[in-house]
């Protein structure tokens, strides 16, 4: 079964990150660009992990995962290479409204990290709902060289017109003109 796009709002939700390794390494980068409200819980640490962690005063706590710990959290992402802790998380969950990750191992996955491109406000995700995450990283590689420069400045100039002109058809009206124009300038072959 597919995967449901959804861009979830980060602040104020609690993300327990388990592991400390590269992987893990790989997530808390992804995560950073959403949110700093991240918890780090792992037996062994990588360097990449603590200075990711030191630089944006996460809290890391360098030890073994505590039985559900993860209740404590809205979002989990479990990044180690020890399928049945995958597994404990993830059925220790089910009855909380807690979204997990298991790296790596859909069976005990609620969301997945798609391949994505962010420039600004622009964020657009690719996703083969698991089946080859390398054709979703090679197809937004793509799109990334043809993204022009420049998204994120249109998008703020859209918002300041969000705050200064008043709802309605005309404000519609004016925005559906601008991005046609900026995507037919820019995308248009």
């Amino acid at each position: 079964m597919s995967y449901f796009p959804a861009f979830l709002q980060l602040e104020d939700k609690k993300i327990l990150l388990v592991g400390g390794g590269a992987i893990a390494a790989e997530k808390l980068e992804k995560l950073l660009e959403f949110s700093k409200e991240i918890t780090i819980v792992a037996r062994e640490v990588g360097t990449e992990v603590r200075v990711m962690a030191a630089e944006h005063c996460l809290t890391l706590l360098p030890r073994a995962y505590r039985e559900r710990e993860a209740l404590l959290y809205d979002i989990v992402v479990v990044a180690t290479d020890t399928v049945d802790l995958h597994r404990k998380i993830f059925e220790e969950t089910r009855s909380s409204r807690v979204l997990v990750n298991s790296v790596d191992d859909t069976r005990y996955c609620d969301f997945i990290f798609p391949s994505y491109v962010k420039q600004g406000d622009l964020t657009v995700a690719f996703s083969t709902s698991g089946a080859s995450p390398a054709f979703a990283k090679h197809i937004r590689r793509w799109f990334e060289e043809t993204l022009p420069t420049g998204v994120d400045a249109f998008l703020d100039q859209m918002k300041a017109l969000r705050n200064e002109l008043p709802k309605g058809k005309e404000r519609m009206k004016k925005f559906d003109a601008m991005a046609r124009e900026f995507v037919e300038k820019y995308f248009r072959r």
